[in-house]
């Protein structure tokens, strides 16, 4: 018996090292580091990604929204001495454009009666008015045509004075006040020109005319003359 047991032990021990020799081998199957490290590479965070976004929104500036800059030369009361100073940079070719601008210089003072029901009515009112000596003209145009003006006054006592005359005559006056527009003009320097308009000429150039300055603005600030 003990032979026996033997026998099947060795036979058992055989049968499973040729089976170990017949099964195949199992080969486990590992992704390429390359390709782990790339899906690593393609994670971001959410917030992270906002802030791309938003750099690249910033970054991206549309060319309209810069507001290109030019030189003006000026200012001058007279518009022949800002085509002077135009001739002379066009004879060192220099580009340059005259443009005027109306800016506020104080208020005038308009005393006028208000236009009655009809024009026949008006023009009664001032035949009356120039029968006193007063100086009066019908308005013709606008919001107040038919009524009658008394004068523009550049001071508000002077228009005053006449209001308080036309009370003590029995009318009923009105004052309304008009603002003063006193316009300049600038010579714009195109921008490719703006280079050649160094400081030794804008010395040069305030030298020859008085009181000329010289200042960066916005190239389309300064209204084109009318």
């Amino acid at each position: 018996m003990r032979w026996l047991f033997l026998l099947l032990l060795v036979l058992n021990l055989f049968y499973y090292v040729w089976h170990q020799q017949q099964a195949p081998l199992r080969v486990k199957e590992v992704e390429p580091m390359s390709l782990y490290r790339g899906a690593q590479q393609d994670i971001r965070l959410l917030s992270e990604a906002d802030r791309q976004q938003r750099r690249e929104q910033v970054g991206a500036v549309p060319a309209a929204a810069v507001t290109e800059t030019c030189l003006f030369l000026g200012s001058f009361q007279r518009e022949g001495a800002a085509r002077e100073v135009e001739q002379r940079l066009m004879s060192l070719d220099i580009q340059g454009e005259v443009r005027g601008i109306d800016a506020a210089a104080g208020l005038d003072y308009w005393v006028y009666l208000a236009p009655l029901a009809s024009r026949q009515a008006s023009l009664r009112q001032l035949k009356e008015l120039q029968a006193r000596k007063i100086d009066s003209y019908i308005i013709t145009q606008g919001d107040l045509a038919n009524g009658i003006s008394l004068g523009i006054f550049p001071r508000s006592d002077s228009a005053q004075s006449v209001m308080q005359r036309l009370i003590d005559a029995g009318y009923e006056p009105l004052l309304r006040e008009l603002p003063r527009a006193q316009r300049s003009y600038w010579v714009r320097i195109a921008p490719q020109s703006r280079r050649l308009a160094d400081d030794y000429l804008l010395q040069q150039l305030a030298s020859d005319f008085k009181d000329l300055q010289h200042q960066l603005m916005p190239c389309e600030d300064v209204a084109m003359p009318r």
